[in-house]
Order: structure tokens, then sequence, then C-alpha cells
């Protein structure tokens, strides 16, 4: 089946609602996309229509989201678009929802601090095995002019951290 993938970027709209189900976490809100444009004659950019969706993520993704975003940050969601017609008391609705694979803060509108959930929380959802954390220091010897490791020795520290 072919699906319609969209890469959206605007404002989260609304706080985003966490949900425990059955099926696993679950989190929702509204995004607000608007388009910008230069008006030639003002001489500036001036705001266009604004497009809404409902965007919904799964599982970890909805852990995340709703730790992590608050109404009025600037994201990039990529996703499965959906759109919706149905009838409510005569009248006809249209709705457009994203079934998010990956939601980000946009960093060309702000700085963001990136913090890794917990190892073991994730290791026992995903059932995968713990991994070691890698080496960072510079093993002495082997600096480039800078003080940097040099191609060689860091991969050779990255492989004696994973065995």
């Amino acid at each position: 089946m072919n699906e319609t993938m969209v890469c959206a970027v605007g404002n989260v709209a609304t706080q985003p609602v966490y949900r425990e189900l059955a099926a696993g976490p679950s989190a929702r809100f509204r995004l607000a996309v608007t388009a910008r444009y230069w008006d030639r004659e003002k001489n500036t950019w001036t705001d266009g229509h604004t497009n809404f969706f409902t965007v919904w993520a799964n599982r970890q993704l909805a852990t995340n989201a709703a730790a992590s975003l608050g109404v009025g940050d600037p994201v990039v969601v990529q996703g499965r678009l959906k759109v919706r017609t149905d009838v409510r008391e005569g009248q006809s609705w249209t709705s457009a929802d994203i079934d998010a694979v990956a939601i980000g803060h946009d960093l060309a509108r702000g700085t963001s601090a990136f913090r890794r959930g917990s190892v073991k929380s994730e290791a026992v959802v995903t059932g995968a095995p713990q991994q070691p954390e890698p080496v960072w220091e510079t093993p002495p010897g082997g600096e480039n002019e800078d003080g940097t490791a040099d191609a060689e020795t860091q991969r050779q520290a990255e492989v004696a951290a994973v065995t």
C-alpha cells in the first residue's frame, strides 16, 4: 500500500495529551503550520494561511514527545498523512492527521538540549541487549596536531569499547 509521507514544519499549538493504552503509550497534539511569503509591495515577510494537523505519536516517540514538547515550540514532524472526511450533525468535516515517525525541535529557530532516554527502560521495552557506553576519552598517543585523536586511534578505541 502506498502511503503519503510528509514533513511538516510548524509550532506546537496544544499541550501534548499522553495516554497509556493497551497497545502501548500514545500521545497527540495539534500542529500549526503557517505559510510565509515575501510581500514585495510592503517589502516584508507576511503570514499566509495556517493549516492545523493532529499529530499522533506511539510507543517511545509518544513518551518522549510528551516529556519534551510544549505549546509554541517550533518542531519538524515527519510521518504518514491521513486525511479523513466525516459528517457530524449534518455538516461535512475534514481532518488531516499525521501518524508521526519522527518529531524534533526546529533548530533553525532555536537551540535544544538532547537527553537520551534511560537505556535500561528502552532495553526492557524493545528486548534489546544493553550496550556498554563507548570510551569517549582520547587514549594517550595517536593525537593530531590540534590534540584530537587521529582516525585510526579513534576507531581502535571504539572497537575496544564494544568488545
